[in-house]
């Protein structure tokens, strides 16, 4: 079964969240704990692996390839593992993959979502920005989201619960609504990330948004530690 629409995974979603559309720069190092927890719960969902017991040990199910090259290689190496590693190791070896955050620029780029340019600084120095070229691609992300949040729907898509969850974890939701309306929401916000208004969900999807709570609750930390090592 396929849980993807419009072919974009989860991470990229959350990429397409955490990017200025026009400058093509990231807002905050907090999204990429979010990425990192959004590619597990892509496995999770998708029946590559399961989350066992107490300790959150990632057991490999199957290692059947994505098509994506980015999921693939971290799938293969949970399946080339010496040893079972917890939730938190994982996401933590996720995001510690080289180049993590612009190999799922350049995926998104192949597929003419966003565009590759090189900006100009202070005459010697250039680097690479990525603004978007198709914006109905993030639009449909912060609908289903705003259908989520704002809407009286009892029963969610396990993959918006996911979403939700990381997003509000690494702070991505105060970029497409106001703060003021997702106070006003906050009951709701936190009745959704607890997976109160799952629908008829799969035992991955359901593991899959435990594992988005868990890692929610290691974004912040994450973050703080990604902005400590930069600085």
């Amino acid at each position: 079964m396929s849980f993807r629409d419009n072919d974009i995974f989860l991470y990229e979603e959350v990429i397409l969240l955490a990017l200025k559309d026009e400058k093509g720069t990231f807002y905050a190092k907090s999204y990429l704990p979010a990425v990192s927890g959004a590619i597990m719960a892509e496995f999770l969902l998708g029946g590559r692996v399961e989350i066992e017991g107490k300790k959150k040990l990632v057991n490999l199910i199957s290692d059947e390839p994505f098509d994506d090259p980015l999921l693939d290689e971290i799938l293969g190496k949970i399946r080339d593992a010496k040893r079972r590693a917890s939730l938190q190791t994982w996401v933590q070896r996720i995001s510690a993959t080289s180049r993590l955050s612009r190999r799922a620029l350049e995926g998104l780029c192949r597929r003419n979502i966003l565009r590759e340019d090189e900006h100009q600084i202070l005459v010697l120095f250039k680097h690479k920005v990525y603004p978007e070229v198709d914006h109905n691609t993030e639009q449909r992300i912060i609908w289903k989201l705003h259908e989520a949040i704002f809407s009286l729907r009892e029963d969610l898509e396990p993959r918006v619960v996911v979403l939700l969850a990381l997003a509000h974890a690494a702070d991505l939701l105060t970029i497409s609504f106001e703060r003021s309306e997702l106070k006003t929401q906050k009951k709701r916000i936190k009745s959704i990330i607890n997976g109160d208004l799952i629908g008829e969900a799969t035992k991955g999807a359901i593991e899959a948004t435990q594992a988005a709570i868990a890692v929610a609750a290691m974004v912040p930390i994450m973050a703080a530690a990604a902005a400590t090592t930069s600085s």
